[in-house]
């Protein structure tokens, strides 16, 4: 679970992703690091490029601003063209019926190329990956096909049923340790959308100011520095003004000099929630050094700022997650199994493989297995 810090407008949010994805470099980096096929690598990515489009459905409402990039599969102005079309609307929740909307927005891409006569009669239409960014909460669980939400049909009706496939990128599937290994602008995207802590979002600041340096990514730089004062700190830190900001730089500097504030700030946002207290706890004991003597003392802080109800609720679901965030750490992603066995646990339970995991060299161990 992420912590509950609130994020700005969805709209809002959906605009700063447009903002990063109106760039070559990242859209060239989310096929090259979250598409595993073999054809990515006949990409030839020199030859991106941003397409404007203006889609009108049946009922007249309007898709304007989606992004839509195409290049070629293949070298030279002999390759095919393949349209790549991200859905960069904020999704926070699941959407059973994803696919039924991308097949309509697939569809409306085709007719826009027919009625711009980019493909012609007899021509075949090119290509389209269709894109899926997701960042709840729970993990997605909507069928990523057509076929999965069309009843069987019986006998040879079954070949008219629609064929339609979206790439999903669950932004929340990934561990921290999976995206830190790849030099991926929307790796780093990803990881600080994930970020638990300040000291997290430095680190991932750190890298991206190394890799943007030169200055034909400066327009990219700006366009993480503005996603960044205008989406992502106003989420993490309400009515706080970030006006000042105006380079990634600037921003590692605040966060070096205000870390120990942030880091009280999001706490007692968390408190306030009332749902949070254990995580609130973990991080007070310092996660890095896994010192599990500061709990009292976190719970107890918690339970003097926190609100009574819900309390009791929310130690138990705080301490169910940070027992996950460990084992995480320590011996990569888990089982569904295992979330199963933590939910079910009650504090003592936990606390007891809590302890373990300073000593255990499996995650076995941790369970006494």
């Amino acid at each position: 679970m992420k912590t509950p810090w609130c994020y700005t407008c969805p709209m809002e949010h959906d605009h700063g992703y447009k903002l990063l994805f109106s760039h070559a470099e990242m859209v060239a980096d989310l096929l090259r690091g979250f598409v595993r096929e073999e054809w990515v690598y006949e990409l030839d990515f020199s030859t991106l490029e941003k397409i404007n489009g203006s889609y009108i459905s049946d009922d007249l409402r309007e898709r304007q601003d989606d992004i839509i990039w195409r290049l070629r599969r293949g070298q030279g102005e002999t390759g095919e063209w393949l349209y790549v079309y991200l859905l960069l609307e904020f999704q926070s929740t699941v959407d059973w019926f994803m696919a039924v909307r991308i097949m309509t927005y697939v569809g409306l891409l085709y007719q826009d190329l027919i009625r711009s006569e980019s493909i012609r009669t007899g021509e075949r239409l090119p290509p389209v990956l269709p894109v899926v960014l997701y960042n709840g909460d729970t993990r997605w669980q909507a069928p990523v096909n057509m076929e999965g939400l069309i009843f069987p049909a019986p006998g040879g009706l079954d070949r008219y049923r629609p064929q339609l496939n979206y790439l999903l990128l669950d932004e929340g599937s990934y561990s921290d340790h999976e995206l830190a290994t790849l030099r991926n602008l929307t790796a780093a995207l990803f990881r600080l959308e994930n970020s638990r802590t300040p000291q997290d979002v430095e680190q991932v600041l750190q890298a991206l100011i190394a890799w943007l340096q030169s200055p034909e990514q400066s327009g990219l730089r700006r366009s993480f520095t503005v996603w960044l004062k205008r989406v992502f700190l106003p989420g993490r830190m309400p009515g706080t003004s970030f006006s000042e900001i105006h380079d990634l730089q600037e921003v590692q500097s605040m966060l070096s000099e205000r870390v120990k504030e942030w880091t009280k700030d999001w706490r007692q946002q968390g408190i306030e929630e009332g749902k949070q207290i254990g995580i609130e706890e973990g991080k007070q004991i310092g996660i890095q050094e896994g010192r599990l003597e500061g709990r009292q003392e976190g719970r107890l802080e918690g339970r003097q700022e926190g609100r009574l109800e819900g309390r009791q609720e929310g130690r138990l679901e705080g301490e169910s997650e940070f027992l996950l965030y460990l084992l995480e750490q320590r011996f990569g992603p888990v089982s569904d199994a295992v979330r199963a066995r933590i939910g079910s646990a009650d504090t003592q339970t936990l606390l007891v493989w809590g302890k373990r995991i300073l000593t255990a060299q499996t995650i076995e161990a941790v369970f006494g297995d």
